[in-house]
């Protein structure tokens, strides 16, 4: 346990330093921020973030077009979900978060977040797609105990 937690720890900061090199990136400030999502692991780290720690920057690149998240019986777009983590922005959620590696090729992923909050859990499973050199979550199934 203490090492999945040292290693998202890691992971966390790498994402965090690759969100802030992106971010600061040349360009006037009405341009969209562009995060690094080359790889599965840095579109895991960026969608935790976002959905975790009220990250928005590079939100809008973070979804495949024909992204769909379902929760229980309620299935959210891409557009709806886009706005609500842009207006949650710098909300962070008082909870533990670990990922687990599922399934991975070449051009998938498959992982489960999980968050542990004071009084219950809710589980995502989140699939990632490669899109030419970069990798996007295309879609999110929500569970809560």
């Amino acid at each position: 346990m203490k090492t999945l937690v040292k290693t998202f720890a890691a992971a966390a900061l790498i994402a965090v330093s690759t969100f802030t090199m992106a971010a600061e990136g040349p360009g006037s400030k009405s341009a969209k921020a562009n995060v690094n999502l080359s790889t599965a692991d840095f579109a895991l780290d960026h969608y935790v973030a976002v959905t975790t720690a009220g990250e928005s920057a590079g939100v809008d690149q973070l979804f495949t077009e024909d992204f769909s998240q379902k929760a229980n019986v309620t299935t959210n777009k891409r557009d709806e979900l886009v706005k609500f983590f842009k207006k949650q922005k710098g909300e962070k959620l008082n909870c533990t978060v670990s990922t687990d590696i599922i399934e991975e090729s070449a051009d998938y992923m498959v992982a489960k977040v999980t968050l542990k909050f004071e009084n219950f859990t809710k589980t995502d499973l989140v699939t990632l797609v490669r899109e030419g050199n970069s990798w996007k979550v295309s879609s999110s199934v929500n569970s809560y105990k």
